[in-house]
């Protein structure tokens, strides 16, 4: 079995059980100011967990592409990946526990064909603090399936409790969440390390079980003085992809399923090291397929590298990986090499990386010369330091401590990020200055890890009125963007804050200042029109038999909402007289008419990549004393 019949195996299974299969969303969340990437499978489905109606129905099944920025530094061992696919099931107030572990189950053992004898299951074991009960249903149900009680194992809120935010007590008001039941393969074949506790146990560390399935039965929502029901009991289970594959072939290095075989016969031929000769090759091998894979899929998905938002994990990972590349002795480029494969492996599931490989190889040729010009020079500075710093015992037992001045001239002069110069100096047993770092670096401090607490944003920041103007301006300056340039733009990104708007498009060349007086223009002669904004509810066909525009489709519901500015019955006209002047597939919200944003200064126009441009520009609101109206709904 490969990775791809794997998935297309779960996809039929619940498809057969009446789920509708909905497509991945990307990688960088619209509209969610909460996180900057889609960390888990059920991310996407948050409003209809918490009662809004799917327009596919109560059952949906799914292979979510996922990306979490935590387990970065984790990566090197045989089983932690930054990116990965979660593959989910839901029932949105339909079947519940006794449907959803028995198919469960039925999944495992029969279509993937894993002996249930190396399956070990865990239940909630309850929160009095918070009055959560204990989870006895789920364990009758495993029970019931022929699970010994000595396989069927209770935890806590820490281990056997779901939501974004964590535990019970991290939840802030209005997120929902739930006790989940987890099921563990046991790879018999690893051998218990006692530094990881006396006994081993499923949430043990040592390598020995690995979680591939958790149903998470969604029925609480954090409320003021603590929990109440949501208004229907939901599933929301989630499977690593990998994970599973790594227990049909019952080996616990992930990276030897086949969807790293190109990628791993990639470096093999330009190391000309082979993976497994010993623990040094085997970690750069993981750190290289697995940060260039994530990479890959975060390129296509519009974050390119960067030293700000997402691009900035697009940068640190590609830098982690060549820095990588350099253990291994790889002098020439790679990085090109290796996103090729990664699209060859995925090109049946994922058409959109190799429709998207011209713009991703471009961005990572860009990133690697950069990089590469200044790494050797710049290690062999860190060498320096690390011999300044060097302790000298039994002077001084607690070990040298590398300066923020040092850090961060690493990183001005050289391109390090803090947390690389952190992992080069855990090797040499010395600490680095992060504190020291961040206070020179402040400009950066929105996308460090060293204790920021600055929330990062994707699309909108917010709802408040100055957004929901940009966000609606937004809408004007892409329909102004075609109109001027052609109608090869497309947007790629946008990011909407109260204090300005950001738009990221495809244009081959720098734009002319006559042809930004001409957008801004076009703009705000929309603007001073007043066109009324209104949505409807449409099928996707349906909206591109109306020239809608809409350049997501891999994200979009076969339902959607299609926002007008003007007229919902006429189609968009380059006539700037015409009774509409955009219409675009959105999920809001918009002002209620154009009038009321005010004015639209464009701030910058710039490079972000080849073939990409950015926009920033400001909104200048008008005069109103009342609350934003919400664009209205229109059947």
């Amino acid at each position: 079995m490969t990775t791809a019949e794997l998935r297309q195996k779960y996809l039929d299974f619940f498809a057969a059980r009446g789920h509708i299969i909905v497509p991945s969303s990307s990688l960088l969340p619209e509209n969610d100011p909460t996180t900057l990437f889609t960390g888990s499978g059920m991310q996407p489905m948050i409003p209809y967990l918490l009662g809004e109606t799917h327009p596919k129905g109560k059952r949906l099944a799914d292979s979510q592409k996922c990306f979490r920025t935590q387990d970065i530094e984790e990566v090197g061992d045989n089983r932690h990946t930054t990116f990965f696919e979660m593959l989910g099931n839901w029932s949105l107030g339909d079947y519940f526990k006794r449907e959803q572990l028995p198919w469960l189950f039925e999944f495992l053992t029969k279509e993937l064909g894993i002996p249930r004898e190396r399956l070990w299951v865990t239940c909630f074991e309850g929160d009095p603090a918070h009055n959560l009960p204990k989870d006895t249903e789920s364990a009758k149900i495993w029970e019931n399936l022929g699970f010994s009680k000595e396989r069927i194992l209770f935890y806590g809120s820490k281990n056997n409790w779901w939501s974004r935010a964590g535990e019970p007590e991290k939840m802030p008001s209005g997120e929902p969440g739930g006790p989940d039941s987890e099921v563990f393969y046991e790879f018999t074949q690893v051998q218990h390390d006692p530094k990881f506790g006396d006994k081993c146990h499923p949430n043990c560390d040592c390598g020995r079980f690995l979680e591939i399935a958790n149903s998470v039965f969604m029925e609480y929502r954090k409320v003021a003085d603590g929990f109440a029901p949501l208004p229907r009991k939901n599933v929301d289970f989630g499977g690593g992809l990998e994970r599973m594959m790594a227990a049909v072939l019952d080996n616990p290095d992930i990276f030897r399923i086949d969807i790293f075989d190109p990628l791993r016969a990639t470096l093999e031929r330009v190391s000309r090291k082979k993976y497994g000769q010993s623990e040094e090759v085997n970690k750069a091998f993981r750190v290289i397929m697995d940060h260039l894979r994530a990479a890959t899929f975060l390129i296509a998905d519009g974050a390119h590298p960067s030293n700000k938002e997402q691009g900035y994990f697009t940068r640190r990972l590609m830098r982690r990986a060549i820095r990588y590349a350099h253990v291994l002795g790889i002098k020439d480029q790679f990085c090109e090499e290796v996103a090729r494969s990664v699209v060859e492996a995925y090109r049946g599931a994922y058409p959109n990386l190799a429709e998207s490989q011209g713009l991703i190889v471009e961005a990572m040729k860009k990133e690697e010369d950069k990089f590469r010009k200044t790494l050797i020079r710049g290690l062999k500075v860190f060498e320096g330091m690390v011999e300044h710093n060097s302790p000298r015992p039994p002077l001084n037992l607690r070990g040298g401590v590398i300066s923020a001045k040092d850090a961060f001239d690493l990183y001005q002069s050289y391109g390090f990020p803090l947390e690389m110069t952190q992992e080069l100096a855990r090797e040499k047993g010395l600490a680095v200055d992060g504190e020291g770092f961040l206070e020179a670096q402040k400009q950066h401090q929105a996308i460090s890890r060293q204790g920021v607490a600055r929330k990062f944003h994707g699309g909108l920041a917010d709802q408040s009125d100055k957004t929901i103007m940009g966000h609606t301006a937004t809408h004007l300056l892409h329909a102004a963007l075609r109109r001027v340039l052609g109608d090869h733009v497309k947007q790629s990104g946008s990011n909407i804050t109260p204090e300005r708007l950001r738009f990221d498009f495809t244009h081959p060349t720098a734009i002319t200042k006559t042809e930004l007086a001409e957008i801004e223009k076009l703009i705000n002669a929309a603007i001073a029109r007043d066109y009324p904004v209104s949505w409807q509810e449409m099928t996707v066909d349906e909206a591109y038999k109306k020239n809608v525009i809409g350049f997501f489709p891999e994200r979009y519901d076969e339902v959607v909402k299609v926002y007008s500015i003007g007229d919902p019955d006429q189609a968009a006209s380059a006539d700037p007289q015409a009774p509409t002047f955009s219409q675009e597939i959105c999920g809001g919200p918009h002002v209620a008419r154009t009038g009321i944003i005010g004015q639209v200064r464009v701030a910058k126009e710039e490079a972000l990549g080849v073939g990409l441009r950015r926009i920033k520009a400001v909104v200048e609101p008008g005069s109103f004393n009342s609350p934003v109206d919400i664009a209205p709904r229109r059947e």
